[in-house]
């Protein structure tokens, strides 16, 4: 059965050609769009580094260009205790920006001065950040008021980071107490000494890809950029209505500055938006797309269906019930379909084994894009020769072999 189907469709193998293109076209597009689903399922699932829940974000905006509580650490403790003493308020910490922005700081440092320099994105932090986050330490302890005056900035690394520093079986507990230098300015580079390693820290969220990752310390009387955001873990089940409350306390303590107060988990919820907005248009148009497909397909299959009358009243008259030209009509579209993408996976194989898309095509989205793209083309097939392959079956073999 399966060489006469070959025959049958090598026999019309200019007709089936344009057929196949078609189909293999559909199972790129296809495959895309599961790559981007799978890719950011596979983002989606992976750790994001810290807990949101409960966290608010105050972002303080000041009527001149210098960045606030820049270099005055004074000022800047007045406000850890203000916000303290609030009996809703379990936590007070200081950034230069909040998660869930698309701000972002990066610079490339290096363990040597001949050593190969890694990009690393970067956010500087109070003492208390971690706890106000909820992170935990895969090795190492936090930096603290014991590492003032330390001439080298401490810091806290992801494992991502790490295994680049120190590459090897656990790079974590290695990289702990390790100094590095940065490579993006002249004269004599600044020193980074490692205090601990976290599993990760995904500053722009769940569908992020991980990055070498490093917070850093404010330090007591200076910092980089100034601590523009203020980070609040509140109690349990604190209603919005106290943000009201928590704005006439700010502007109380700074009257000039202006104070956005938001939930960490309201700006996680934006920046979801943002994120999988391109996915859905993406999946609009390739729906489109695949309809116009369908309607094509359906419209060959109806015409060489037609133009094959007479073989299919041959075929009848010599013993063929409808049930043999009914599977014999779907048989052939599916074989088509495999010939197709069979063509299509020779093709975006290449991606992963070349790495031209580097994590963003692994071999787990790889495997997962390619079955998904199987699926709705077998299925776009079965459809559209459902009823050309029940029409054929339904011919009589009389009124078929009489057909012109």
């Amino acid at each position: 059965m399966l060489r006469h189907l070959l025959k049958l469709i090598w026999k019309r193998k200019s007709r089936n050609l344009m057929l196949t293109l078609e189909i293999l076209l559909a199972f790129v597009l296809v495959f895309a769009i599961a790559a981007f689903g799978a890719r950011s399922w596979q983002l989606y699932r992976m750790p994001l580094g810290y807990q949101p829940g409960d966290v608010w974000s105050v972002t303080i905006k000041t009527s001149r260009d210098a960045p606030p509580m820049k270099g005055d650490a004074q000022l800047r403790d007045h406000f850890r205790r203000t916000l303290a003493a609030l009996p809703q308020v379990e936590e007070v910490a200081f950034s230069n920006f909040s998660p869930f922005q698309h701000a972002s700081m990066s610079s490339t440092f290096r363990l040597q001065p001949d050593a190969r320099a890694v990009r690393v994105g970067m956010m500087e932090t109070s003492d208390s950040f971690f706890r106000a986050l909820g992170m935990q330490a895969l090795a190492g302890t936090w930096y603290s008021a014991a590492d003032d005056g330390l001439a080298d900035t401490p810091v806290v690394i992801n494992r991502l980071f790490a295994e680049q520093l120190v590459p090897g079986p656990d790079a974590a507990r290695r990289a702990v107490g390790k100094v590095y230098l940065s490579s993006e300015y002249a004269g004599t580079p600044s020193r980074y000494v490692v205090r601990a390693v976290v599993e990760d820290f995904r500053q722009h969220g769940e569908f992020s890809t991980p990055r070498p990752y490093m917070l850093m310390r404010f330090g007591p009387d200076a910092t980089m950029h100034g601590a523009q955001t203020i980070l609040l873990r509140m109690k349990p089940g604190t209603p919005r209505g106290f943000e009201a409350v928590l704005q006439a306390q700010l502007k109380g303590l700074r009257p000039g500055w202006e104070f956005a107060i938001s939930p960490l988990d309201d700006l996680r919820s934006a920046m979801h938006k943002v994120d999988m907005a391109p996915l859905l248009v993406l999946s609009v148009v390739a729906a489109f797309l695949l309809l116009m497909v369908a309607f094509g397909l359906f419209g060959v299959l109806w015409q060489n269906t037609t133009r094959r009358i007479p073989e299919i009243g041959l075929r009848r008259a010599v013993g063929a019930s409808a049930g043999d030209i009914y599977r014999q009509i779907i048989a052939e579209q599916f074989m088509l379909s495999s010939a197709a993408m069979l063509g299509g996976l020779a093709l975006l194989v290449q991606l992963p084994l070349t790495g031209a898309l580097g994590a963003s095509l692994n071999w787990p989205v790889f495997f997962a894009a390619a079955g998904l793209a199987m699926l709705v083309i077998y299925l776009l097939s079965l459809l559209c020769s459902v009823y050309p392959g029940w029409r054929a079956s339904r011919l009589s073999p009389t009124a078929a072999l009489h057909y012109e």
